[in-house]
């Protein structure tokens, strides 16, 4: 019995390491291999939601403890994304159970099989930063489409962190390497926090499985961004591109 939950739990731990790895790497998406895992092994939706929310906090922590060390980001834009997303991410948390789970499975698959496509035939998107001066009009309309996305973290499974990243590529202009820095650190770190509390608040989480998903999140966390650090953005676009590709076909799969 000692056994067999010793092997449950490392199995736990590689698939949070591996499934935060390339999140890091990418720009979001942990939730591709780690929340189908927890609802897999018989945790209710809204337990592993909740679960896997919480340990995704470890991977913004870890996201962050690597790509501080570069000093790239800019404090104005870490509060511009967390004041237009975090009223998002509690109203999409608090109102998660009114929603269809099938039907947005579905949408949001499409919506990230689209990202794919879009950063497929856009072969330059993305490597380098340029420099874009938007006017007051379009930092609302950023800061609306970052609402949005925020609804859609607080009340779904996986895979906005990866529109967070496409949208400040295509509308801000950012690299994929800055953009993932800024994904990884302000949604993995505060939009997933502030959903965790508000789901942790609604319903259950299973603690007892936590600190092993924790730990490979902050792992995989880290390990992923020195990685997306290293190898430039070249890599990193094609990290995304990839995950978006497996991810939307898997939740269009699910939802059929």
């Amino acid at each position: 019995m000692i056994l067999e939950s010793l092997f449950f739990q490392l199995g736990l731990f590689l698939i949070s390491l591996l499934s935060n790895f390339f999140s890091a790497l990418a720009g979001g998406g942990a939730g591709l291999l780690q929340l189908p895992a927890l609802i897999l092994i018989g945790l209710p939706f809204q337990v592993a939601l909740a679960t896997h929310k919480v340990a995704s906090v470890a991977l913004g922590l870890g996201a962050t403890i690597r790509h501080l060390r570069e000093g790239s980001l800019r404090f104005g834009y870490c509060l511009y994304i967390l004041i237009c997303g975090l009223p998002g991410v509690y109203l999409g948390a608090r109102f998660v159970l009114d929603v269809p789970e099938r039907v947005l499975t579905l949408l949001l698959g499409l919506l990230t099989l689209s990202l794919a496509i879009y950063s497929l035939s856009n072969k330059q998107l993305g490597v380098s930063n340029t420099q874009i001066n938007l006017d007051l009009k379009q930092f609302f309309i950023g800061g609306v489409v970052l609402f949005f996305i925020g609804f859609m973290n607080g009340s779904m499974s996986s895979g906005t962190g990866l529109f967070v990243t496409i949208w400040l590529v295509r509308w801000f202009g950012m690299d994929y390497g800055r953009a993932v820095a800024y994904t990884l650190i302000l949604v993995g770190l505060f939009w997933n926090g502030t959903g965790a509390f508000v789901l942790g608040m609604q319903g259950q989480i299973a603690w007892e499985w936590l600190l092993v998903l924790f730990l490979g999140s902050l792992g995989g966390g880290y390990l992923g961004a020195h990685v997306a650090i290293s190898q430039g953005n070249r890599l990193v676009k094609r990290a995304f591109e990839l995950l978006t590709l497996l991810m939307g076909s898997s939740m269009v799969f699910k939802s059929l």
